[in-house]
Parts: C-alpha cells; sequence; structure tokens
C-alpha cells in the first residue's frame, strides 16, 4: 500500500515558489531545510494529520550531489517551462513500508532506491536514473521512512488543510488502472484533460483555496 506524504510545488527558485503559494493561499509558508546531500532547499507547509506540503528548489548555494538531483531539479528548462505554463504544483510523493517489493515490479517507473543523507541514512527516496520526475510527475514519488513517521513538530501550521487532490491526464483511464495497480491510499482524483496537471483545494483560514 502506498500513502499520500506530501505535495510538491517544484519551483525554478524558492522566493517565486513561496510567491505563488502565497497568491494561491494567502499564507507565507516559512523556510523548513537545506537537503546538502541533494543540493535543494524547501518551505513547508501542513495539511493536516501527517500530510504536508513542499515548496522544493534548486539550491544555488548548495555543492552538486554527485548524482541526478530529485524532482528533475537538474533541469531548470523543464522546471522553468513548467513553471512558465502555470504547472507548478508539479507532482506528490507517497510513502512506502517496503520500497523494494514495489521497485521490484515498477523500478523502469519510480527509479533506483537511494539511502539518504548517505553519511548516516535514515529514509530511502527513489530517483529515476535521470533524476526527473516518474512518469513527468503523473504518478508519485516514493518515500520509504523506514518505520518512523514524519515529524510534524518543526514545521508551521497555519491552518491550511487539505480538502481534495486532483490530477488532469490525457488517459485518465490507463493512468487510473496503474494506480489501481499500486494500491495507493487517498490518490489523486483522476480525470481527462490535455496536459498532466494537478489540482489541490485547501482549506485556509480565508476559506477553500486551489493551488495549482
Amino acid at each position: 500500500m502506498l500513502y499520500l506524504d506530501h505535495l510538491t510545488v517544484i519551483a525554478p527558485d524558492l522566493a517565486e515558489g513561496v510567491a505563488h503559494v502565497r497568491a494561491c493561499l494567502d499564507l507565507d509558508v516559512p523556510f523548513g531545510q537545506r537537503h546538502v546531500y541533494m543540493g535543494s532547499h524547501n518551505h513547508l507547509l501542513q495539511l493536516g494529520g501527517s500530510v504536508y506540503l513542499e515548496i522544493v528548489a534548486l539550491d544555488p548555494d548548495g555543492r552538486a550531489p554527485g548524482r541526478p538531483r530529485w524532482f528533475g531539479l537538474d533541469n531548470m528548462r523543464v522546471v522553468r517551462a513548467a513553471w512558465d505554463d502555470g504547472r507548478r504544483l508539479r507532482g506528490w510523493v507517497a510513502r512506502v513500508d517496503g520500497m523494494d517489493a514495489v521497485l521490484a515490479r515498477h523500478a523502469t517507473i519510480f527509479g533506483t532506491k537511494v539511502a539518504l543523507p548517505p553519511e548516516n541514512p535514515v529514509f530511502d527516496f527513489a530517483i529515476p536514473a535521470d533524476g526527473s520526475l516518474p512518469l513527468d510527475g503523473a504518478v508519485p514519488s516514493l518515500i520509504d521512512r523506514r518505520g518512523k513517521p514524519r515529524s510534524m513538530a518543526t514545521m508551521a501550521d497555519l491552518g491550511a488543510r487539505l480538502h481534495s487532490f486532483s490530477l488532469e491526464h490525457p488517459d485518465p483511464v490507463a493512468l487510473s488502472g496503474l494506480y489501481a495497480g499500486l494500491a495507493i491510499d487517498r490518490p489523486p482524483h483522476i480525470q481527462p484533460g490535455p496536459v498532466l496537471r494537478y489540482r489541490a483545494m485547501i482549506e485556509t483560514p480565508a476559506g477553500l483555496r486551489e493551488l495549482t
């Protein structure tokens, strides 16, 4: 079983990402952390329960990780093109307990298990060989937290709660079949659309807002 872990806004830089979420939700999402081992950094926001929002971007002051970064962050042309097209909520991450079993069946989609941080691993993340989003983001990236839930204690709670989550896709029937085979808990609602596009409806103190 795969479980919704978090939504990802993938930005050309953090300032643009934070500004976009502010425009959508009327919330200023605080800084989260630097991923020294991946050359990226993020801002984080609780969305209720164990689900959260991550705004992630390449860290211009970070060091190259010596392998492809996650979330396609090495290909800034693709990141910028999607951003300029209004596809800023680019994907999501699913938690799995026992990643090896999923990768044994779907390694060509999700990639290879990478233990992170490399020096003292506390979780595993599946990353395709070129660092791209799996199926361009049509399916989630995978994380295995090795039996320990993500701590929410240091993550901002500004009263935002995930209400619904949807995905437009040119071939919703085939994608729905893939999702069914993956046994995903709380998957996005898949509907037809000309391009891959996510939308999330989020309850905020100012009312129900849409994040795209």
